[in-house]
C-alpha cells in the first residue's frame, strides 16, 4: 500500500495554487487541442517543450499530461456535434455521438461522454498505482506479436463496423491501399506516387480522416436538407436514468479495455476505440441499433479513450519507454532537466513521478467541472444557422489540414478524401475501417518485415509466438461466429411471433 501512500503525498503537492493553475491551464489547451481538427497533443506538448526551463519539469509535465487527457475530451465534443473528430481516437465515437445529436440528444452524449471519461481515468489511475509492473509483459510485444495484434484489430473492425464483413474488408483493402502510397520505409523506394511531389511522404493522416468523416458528413447533411428541410432539435441535456444504466458495463469495460491497450508500445488511441466499439456492439442486445444513436457506443470508446490516455504513461514512468509521441516529448523534458525515466525515477525522485501522477486525478475532476455545465453551451453549436455551420466547420477542415505541414496539398488531400467517403457512403462502404488501417498500416508493414527478416523469409515466423498464435486464432473464431450470428438474429427477427391463447 506504500503506492497509495505516495499518491496521497503526491496530491498534496499538486494542490498548491501554482500547481493547480498549470493544471488548470493544461486542461483548457487540452480541450482546445481536442476541438481542434488537425492540432493533436503532440504538436500542443511540443510547443510547450520550451517552458520547462522557465518553471521547472514538474509543472511541465504536469500541463502535458493535462493536455494529452484533456484533448480526449476535447475531441468527442466536434465528434458529437459536427461528426468531426478533433483526434483519430474520436473516430468511433462519432458513428453513435452524432446520430444521437441529429436526433435531439446531443446533451446526454457531451454528459455520459464527460463522466465516462473522468470515471476512466480515475479507475486508471488507481490501476497506474497498482499494476505499472504489468507494463514489462506488454512492453516486450515484439514485431510477431505486433503484426497479430494489426490483423486481430483491422480484421474484427471489418466484421464489426457496418453492415456486411465483405464491405468491411472492402474498406480495410482501400485503407492498406491508402497507407502503402509515398516512399517505401526500409528500401526508400517510391510507391504509388504517380510522379505527384505531394505523395512522396505518402497522405498525411489527419487530413485524411477530417475528409472521410467530416467532410463526407459536410455534404451529406447538404444533401438531407436539400431533401428534407429539417433542422437538428436539441431537446434535453441529462441522461435519463435508463441511459445511465446502459452505459455503466460500457464505461467499466471500455475502462478495462483502454488501460491495458495502453501498456501496449505505440498503442494508437483509434484502435483502442474501435475495440471498445466492437465489444460493446457485439454484447448489445440490440446490435443493430449501432450507427443509429445507441449510448453504448458513446460510453464505451469514450471511456477505452480516456483510460489510454493514463495508461500510456505506465511504460514510461516505470521502465523509461515512451509509448507514443506524446510520451517521447514528455521523456525530453524528464532528460533534459536531469531526471532519468524508469523504475529509479519512483525510488529516487518518488516526489515527481507521484506528483505528476496524482495530478490526472485533480485535472480530470477540472475537465468534469468544465464539460458538465458547459454542455448546454455546447450544444448551441447545432442551433447554428446551418450556412454558417458549415462555413465554420469548412474552415476548421481547411486550417487543420493545411497547418499540419503547411501544405496546399493537404487540402486537396481532405477534398479527395471527402468525396471517396462520400461515394462509399452511397455503397454502404463503412469508412472506420478505412481510418484504422491508416492508422496501423505502417506498423503492420514494419513488423510484418522485420518477421520475414527475423525467420529469414518463412512463413512460419508468424506462428513462432504463443501470443501471436492466439490472437490470429481469436481472429478466425470471431469472423466465423460474425455471420453465423448475424443469419440467426435475421431467422428470429423473421421467425412469426406466436398467436395468442385463446384460453
Amino acid at each position: 500500500m506504500n503506492s497509495f501512500t505516495d499518491l496521497l503525498a503526491g496530491l498534496q503537492n499538486v494542490l498548491a495554487p501554482d500547481m493547480l493553475l498549470y493544471a488548470f491551464i493544461g486542461c483548457l489547451l487540452g480541450m482546445v487541442v481536442g476541438v481542434l481538427p488537425g492540432f493533436g497533443p503532440a504538436a500542443a506538448t511540443a510547443l510547450l517543450f520550451p517552458l520547462t526551463f522557465a518553471i521547472g519539469p514538474v509543472p511541465s509535465l504536469i500541463m502535458m499530461a493535462a493536455v494529452l487527457y484533456g484533448a480526449s475530451y476535447g475531441g468527442s465534443i466536434t465528434a458529437i456535434l459536427l461528426k468531426v473528430p478533433g483526434e483519430a481516437s474520436s473516430v468511433a465515437t462519432t458513428l453513435d455521438g452524432h446520430a444521437m445529436a441529429r436526433t435531439g440528444r446531443a446533451g446526454p452524449a457531451l454528459v455520459i461522454s464527460a463522466v465516462g471519461g473522468f470515471i476512466a481515468c480515475i479507475v486508471a489511475v488507481v490501476g497506474f498505482a497498482v499494476a505499472a509492473p504489468l507494463s514489462r509483459w506488454a512492453v516486450s510485444f515484439g514485431p510477431v506479436e505486433m503484426f497479430a495484434l494489426t490483423v486481430f484489430a483491422l480484421l474484427i473492425s471489418a466484421g464489426l463496423v457496418g453492415k456486411s464483413v465483405t464491405k468491411g474488408l472492402v474498406a480495410v483493402a482501400i485503407g492498406l491501399l491508402l497507407a502503402t502510397v509515398g516512399r517505401d520505409p526500409l528500401s526508400g523506394v517510391e510507391r504509388l506516387t504517380g510522379g505527384v511531389p505531394g505523395l512522396v511522404d505518402g497522405l498525411d493522416l489527419v487530413p485524411v480522416i477530417m475528409g472521410l468523416f467530416g467532410l463526407t458528413e459536410l455534404f451529406a447533411t447538404v444533401e438531407r436538407r436539400h431533401a428534407e428541410r429539417k433542422a437538428i432539435k436539441v431537446e434535453r441535456i441529462a441522461p435519463t436514468r435508463q441511459e445511465f444504466a446502459e452505459s455503466a458495463g460500457p464505461i467499466a469495460r471500455g475502462t478495462i479495455l483502454g488501460f491495458f491497450f495502453g501498456l501496449l508500445p505505440g498503442s494508437p488511441g483509434a484502435t483502442t476505440a474501435f475495440a471498445s466499439y466492437a465489444l460493446e456492439k457485439r454484447l448489445a442486445k440490440n446490435p443493430e441499433q449501432f450507427g443509429k444513436g445507441a449510448i453504448q457506443g458513446v460510453a464505451g470508446p469514450e471511456a477505452a479513450n480516456n483510460s489510454l490516455s493514463v495508461s500510456t504513461m505506465i511504460p514510461l514512468f516505470a521502465l523509461g519507454i515512451p509509448s507514443s509521441a506524446t510520451m517521447a516529448i514528455m521523456f525530453g523534458v524528464f532528460t533534459s532537466n536531469g531526471l532519468i525515466p524508469g523504475p529509479r525515477l519512483f525510488s529516487d525522485h518518488p516526489q515527481v513521478a507521484w506528483t505528476i501522477i496524482a495530478s490526472i486525478v485533480v485535472g480530470n475532476l477540472m475537465l468534469l467541472v468544465l464539460n458538465v455545465p458547459l454542455v448546454r453551451l455546447w450544444v448551441l453549436v447545432l442551433r447554428t444557422p446551418y450556412p454558417i455551420l458549415y462555413a465554420i466547420v469548412v474552415v476548421f477542415l481547411v486550417v487543420g489540414a493545411y497547418s499540419l505541414r503547411n501544405s496546399s496539398f493537404d487540402i486537396l488531400v481532405l477534398l479527395g478524401s471527402g468525396l471517396l467517403g462520400y461515394a462509399l457512403t452511397k455503397i454502404d462502404v463503412p469508412a472506420a475501417p478505412i481510418a484504422l488501417t491508416l492508422v496501423l498500416g505502417d506498423l503492420m508493414e514494419k513488423s510484418m518485415r522485420q518477421t520475414l527478416a527475423l525467420s529469414h523469409g518463412s512463413p512460419s515466423g508468424f506462428f513462432s509466438s504463443t501470443t501471436a498464435v492466439v490472437l490470429y486464432t481469436l481472429t478466425v473464431a470471431a469472423l466465423v461466429a460474425l455471420p453465423i450470428s448475424h443469419r440467426l438474429r435475421q431467422r428470429r427477427a423473421a421467425r412469426p411471433e406466436p398467436a395468442p391463447s385463446l384460453r
